[in-house]
């Protein structure tokens, strides 16, 4: 039986990149959870973020037989954020959105728990994860950038959360106005507020082929994460650089006092001096370098590209 019109819509928005392996299983079981909750007018729709395999073939083919699967294809590689900003920009007609990713680590079984928590008064809901899949290095990365994170930034984020969530309406609206270039989602939905409600499941294996995010994205998207929601780099650097000149006054002021007194064993030639050069000069490096980061973050802003460009839509 199909839902009635005045039925709540909940949309799914799901990045999709080089999953050929996984999309038939993650189709099936989308409308196998479709069709299980037939309260709500569902739909999912995937953000196709320059897939050099048939990943956009199978999406066509799964939009033929069921027209719930919708599909938006960016003019080449914008990288995740940007494929989960676009589908969620999209999502204009949905009381709520889900964002989730497409390897079925986070399993469609648990959005039919994030629907029921939304219904009951949230209007953000995380999905927590109780246990995880990853070992070994990676997982050390994951645990550690989610410390540091939530060490520096004002807004810290559930550490066991990531994509895997729902966004009510107001949440989704809010969402929708935040314009900055290099986006951190989890840091981001907790920046918006409003009241929020977590969800815990067991994050599984990835269903079929290899991850898609490469060291260097996941590199570059912690640094997004850190840059983008703390200041706490730039002053501790000037915290350090206080500490340091306190030091090299106290050290000068030592050396002076050991000459003047006289003292034989007083230290000669350079060799203090170049230890005192090499040491500043390696710390204005690692300045130069956070400065950087943030300087080349508001070049990024100021030159005021969008943050993706839709080649074409389909179903919506």
């Amino acid at each position: 039986m199909p839902p009635e019109p005045s039925a709540p819509a909940v949309a799914l928005v799901i990045p999709v990149f080089n999953e050929e392996a996984v999309l038939p299983e993650l189709i099936a079981r989308l409308t196998a959870m479709f069709d299980a909750q037939p309260a709500y007018r569902w739909s999912a729709i995937l953000v196709n973020d320059g897939s050099r395999d048939r990943s956009v073939e199978l999406i066509l083919s799964a939009h033929a037989r069921d027209p719930r699967f919708k599909l938006i294809e960016l003019s080449r590689n914008f990288g995740f954020q940007s494929a989960l900003t676009a589908g969620v920009a999209a999502a204009t007609a949905a009381d709520a959105v889900v964002t989730m990713d497409a390897d079925l680590q986070d399993p469609p079984e648990v959005i039919p728990a994030l629907v029921a928590a939304w219904r009951e008064g949230a209007d953000v809901v995380r999905a927590v994860r109780r246990t995880r899949s990853e070992t070994g290095l990676r997982r050390l990365a994951f645990d550690l950038f989610h410390r540091i994170f939530s060490a520096l930034s004002a807004y810290p984020v559930e550490p066991n959360s990531g994509t895997f969530g729902l966004l009510g309406r107001v949440a989704v609206d809010a969402f929708n106005q935040l314009p900055e270039r290099h986006r951190f989602f989890p840091g981001l939905r907790a920046w918006v507020g409003f009241n929020r409600v977590d969800v815990a499941y067991d994050r599984q294996e990835r269903a079929a082929g290899q991850p898609q995010q490469t060291l260097h994205r996941l590199i570059r998207y912690a640094a997004d994460g850190i840059f983008s929601f703390s200041y706490l780099p730039l002053r501790a650097l000037t915290v350090f650089g206080a500490f340091v000149a306190c030091m090299g006054f106290a050290a000068a002021l030592f050396f002076i006092l050991w000459r003047l007194t006289g003292s034989e064993r007083a230290p000669t030639g350079f060799t203090t001096a170049i230890t005192f050069v090499l040491f500043l000069g390696g710390v204005q490096l690692i300045g130069i370098g956070v400065l950087g980061e943030y300087l080349g973050r508001v070049y990024d802003e100021v030159k005021q590209r969008p943050n993706f460009i839709v080649k074409k839509r389909t179903g919506l």
